[in-house]
Formats: structure tokens, sequence, C-alpha cells
């Protein structure tokens, strides 16, 4: 087994390194991808070191399996090279998600529609993730018919040179800006570039990647998008509203048996998912699981998780481990 990671130095590539010790993934060689200018670095990983390669050489020994986390200029480039190789390309990034001829997955709601022949798989935005690993199971029971959502992201979803900005801002130190406004003591209700609906990219790919994952074009899906002041774990205000109707008990059942799901939800004695306390972990907590009082067949839901976790890397190398399950790798 021979795996690559692209993207390696960045925040996603760095936690997808230590999912990948976490969960013992199987590899006999592992070639790490960074930008020309970290080739030669040498990553340590597990007591043995790896020399950063560039990503024309890691393509001409043909992995079996490529996590790419590099941004989508570089997945457009290099995802075919790799995939005419026999390569099976894992895309964190934007680029393959709303392609026609590539899957969307998330290997608890749509892993099982991966066959042999899927040489690149998209990997979904971290927002939305989290919030269809809530609701598909509900969908099953009770059928959406539209998604209201208010997210609230950390700025490790930007990356590190976000996370900086905001700790210089907290220390009173002048550095550069990747947002256009100060985001310490502050909101932004401005994820990625806006287009010409008055929605941003990123609210548009919440809107068209839960419709794909579900594989439910007719539910009404509507996104605000928000960046806070937090280093890790988005949360989301989720308004949900079904064609059937339900029991909060119905859902909360639901919900707690769903594997990769964790309710959280017993306001009264403060019990609720916080950012602070998803940091590091894979499952999605759900929480402030209530009726909409104002129309039928609605629910209000508060959905957390780490975003460079199952939000990034760790969907990504469960889409490794599914296909290798099952033998999809040749």
């Amino acid at each position: 087994m021979k795996l690559a990671v692209v993207g390696a130095t960045g925040l996603v590539g760095q936690e997808i390194l230590t999912v990948l010790q976490e969960r013992n993934f199987p590899f006999d060689e592992l070639y790490l991808v960074a930008s020309e200018k970290s080739v030669g670095q040498v990553v340590s990983l597990e007591g043995k070191d790896y020399p950063i390669r560039s990503i024309a050489e890691v393509c001409n020994l043909a992995p079996d399996i490529a996590i790419f986390s590099a941004g989508a200029g570089t997945s457009l480039e290099w995802a075919p090279r790799y995939a005419e190789r026999g390569t099976i390309v894992i895309d964190n990034s934007s680029a393959w998600r709303m392609d026609p001829t590539k899957k969307l997955i998330v290997p608890e709601i749509n892993g099982h529609e991966l066959t042999i022949d899927d040489r690149i798989i998209a990997n979904p935005n971290c927002s939305t993730i989290q919030m269809v690993m809530v609701l598909a199971p509900l969908h099953v029971k009770f059928r959406l018919k539209r998604v209201v959502v208010s997210t609230y992201q950390a700025v490790t979803g930007t990356g590190k040179d976000a996370v900086r900005q905001l700790m210089d801002e907290r220390n009173n130190i002048t550095g550069p800006k990747v947002y256009p406004h100060p985001i310490d003591f502050n909101t932004l209700p401005h994820i990625d570039s806006f287009l010409d609906n008055g929605y941003t990219k990123e609210e548009m790919k919440i809107v068209n990647e839960t419709r794909k994952i579900l594989g439910d074009n007719t539910i009404g899906v509507t996104a605000t998008a928000v960046r806070v002041p937090t280093l890790g774990g988005h949360a989301e205000s989720v308004n949900a509203e079904f064609y059937h109707d339900f029991a909060c008990s119905e859902i909360r059942a639901i919900l707690a048996s769903t594997p990769g799901v964790i309710v959280q939800d017993d306001p009264k004695n403060n019990m609720y998912p916080m950012p602070i306390n998803t940091r590091g972990r894979d499952e999605v907590f759900v929480g402030r699981i209530r009726r909409d009082e104002s129309q039928p067949n609605t629910v209000n839901l508060w959905i957390v998780a780490d975003n460079l976790r199952k939000g990034a890397a760790t969907n990504a190398v469960q889409i490794a481990e599914f296909m290798m399950e099952r033998s999809l790798v040749y």
C-alpha cells in the first residue's frame, strides 16, 4: 500500500497525518507532498522521517491512494494525472464536488455508492458534512422539505494565516491580514467570495452539496455562513422542516443510535455542544433539539463538530478505509 498526502504541511494535511496514526491506517510507503519551497524538508511520523517531495515526483511513483488537501487549482491540474496512473484521489478541495461524474462522499451516508471505477472522490465541505451527518437519518424517517442554516465557523477553516491573524489581534500585534476586517471580538458574515445572487461560495456549497449527498434536489436549502473568533470547531443553527410530523423524543432516539453522532441535549444542566469540547473529536455533536413552534413539522438543532477532523481529515481517511475494506483499490 503506497499512500500519498498532498498538502501535508497545511492545517488539514497535518491533521490527516494525525488521523492516519490514530486509526492505524495500513500503509507500506508514505509520500508527503507540499509546495516547491518545502521540498526537501523532513516530517517525522511515529519515529520515522519522511522527506517532502514534489507533486510531480509522487505522481510518477503511482501511489495507490492520494489524499489531496492543496486547493482546487492543484486538484484540477493533478488529480486527473494521478487517476490516470490508477491512483484513488480523495480530494478535500471544492474542485470536483459538484462534478456530475464524481461522487461526493460521507461514508456513513452514501459510501455504498463507491465502486472500483471511482478514481477521483470528492470530500464535502466541512460545514456540509456535519450537517448531513445529523439530517441524513432524519431525512430517511421524516423526509426533508426545507433547511435553514446559519453557521459559526472557526478561523482554522481558512488556514494557518487566519489563525495567525486572530492571535496577532488578540495579542495586539500588527501583522498580515487574510480577512477584510478584524476577526477578534468580531463576527464576519463573509466566508469565501460573494456571488451574483448575494450569497457567498461557502453558502452555495452547503446548498448544493447537501442535495447531492442526500440524493434529493427537491430539498429547499438556504444558508448564511459566518466566521467567528474561535480556533477550532464549526457550529451550526439548523432549522429543518419535514413532510412528516415527529416527536422530539423520536429525533433524539434516531440521532442517539446514529454512528458518528453524539446527542448532548440537557439544557437544564447546561449540557449542549460547544466547539471547545469537540476539538480533536471525530464525532458530530447535536443538541438544543426543540420543535419550531412557528410552523408544523419543523425542528431546531444545534450542531457542532471539529472542522479539521470529521469536517476534513477524518472523513477523507474514512473514505480511504472504506475503499480498502471493500477491495476497491487495485
